[in-house]
């Protein structure tokens, strides 16, 4: 079972206020839980209905590090503010802050992402690309946002998820820097690159204009139909497709 005082406070980490104050954040559902406990990533507390615990004890015993706490359904439901919490939550530490990597590949740069299932998509989409850095301006929904854990199904194991301005970061790279717009070169006709920087707009304003000042490459997916715009996360799965190295 759970006290009084960690059921309130495994549902404050559904507020970033109390993410950044614990430097926790919550994981749920089965799948998620499989990928994380799988991995040697460190997990701090596991809460989870007495069946799961039964059927995954293998899983649970990679972790002698994190607090076991079997509880039932409805208390699990209660506290994961989902209908289907699909038997297990974990409660995972935040990976400290680290200075941005000067690397010789792919970056995704999100300027003001702040749809947390855009974010949790990209996030996801990094991970298929094998893209290692997701740089996120301080505008961008929170990373560690239950809806983007959720959307990014496992991918935070394995991109390295960084917050900073993007005019100094774009300024200080060598490296190619591609701007998604809806007045660019077609993307079709543009050439893949071994590594670059690839920026992804606010949903309604796109990218800022400093932003995009310093930007070397104007990319557009052609439009054929009526539709207004792309969704940011179906954008960035296009152009990854088409811009990085087969």
């Amino acid at each position: 079972m759970l006290s009084k005082a960690q059921n309130k406070y495994i549902r404050s980490l559904t507020h970033q206020k109390f993410r950044n104050e614990h430097g926790m954040f919550i994981a749920c559902g089965e799948k998620i839980a499989y990928e994380w406990l799988s991995a040697a990533g460190r997990v701090a507390m596991i809460v989870s209905t007495e069946d799961w615990v039964a059927q995954n004890s293998h899983l649970i015993s990679r972790h002698p590090e994190a607090t076991l706490h079997i509880v039932k359904e409805r208390e699990l439901e209660d506290i994961s503010a989902l209908n289907t919490p699909n038997g297990v939550l974990l409660v995972i530490p935040t990976p400290a802050k680290k200075e941005i990597p000067a690397l010789t590949q792919w970056y995704l740069a999100l300027d003001n992402i702040q749809d947390p299932g855009n974010m949790g998509t990209i996030i996801r989409i990094a991970d298929w690309f094998g893209i290692s850095s997701i740089v996120c301006s301080p505008g961008c929904a929170d990373a560690y946002n239950r809806k983007v854990v959720q959307s990014a199904m496992g991918g935070h194991l394995r991109v390295n998820i960084y917050e900073a301005e993007l005019l100094p970061f774009l300024q200080n790279s060598s490296l190619p820097k591609y701007a998604a717009v809806l007045d660019g070169e077609n993307v079709y006709n543009a050439k893949r690159a071994d590594a670059g920087i690839l920026i992804i707009g606010n949903e309604s304003k796109g990218i800022s204009n400093d932003v995009l000042a310093a930007t070397t490459h104007k990319v557009t997916i052609p439009r054929k139909g009526g539709a207004e715009s792309l969704n940011a996360g179906v954008s960035a799965g296009i152009l990854c497709a088409l811009l990085l190295p087969c």
